[in-house]
């Protein structure tokens, strides 16, 4: 193999590491994206419980829904009511 041919393999096998690299990074973005979605979504249904006003700002972000498939996922869902205690 000349020098030439070694260092263009070096050179695709760096190219290769590299985009392995990105797509594990751009996963755990994903994935923390993913979870911080969760988590202020529970938090927003956890407060719509203890006040009203967070009720009212389910009602709006659900009239922002326009996909089918994601309003398929609130079938029979019930948003939470206020503890009257």
């Amino acid at each position: 193999m000349t020098p030439i041919e070694k260092a263009k393999q070096q050179v695709e096998q760096a190219k290769a590491r590299y985009q392995t690299l990105l797509a594990r990074q751009n996963a755990e973005e994903r994935k923390l994206d993913t979870r911080r979605k969760v988590i202020l979504g529970g938090l927003l249904i956890d407060a719509a419980r203890k006040d009203e006003r967070f009720g009212r700002v389910i009602d709006e972000l659900m009239k922002r829904i326009t996909r089918d498939h994601d309003h398929k996922a609130f079938e029979g869902w019930q948003k939470p009511e206020p503890d009257k205690s």
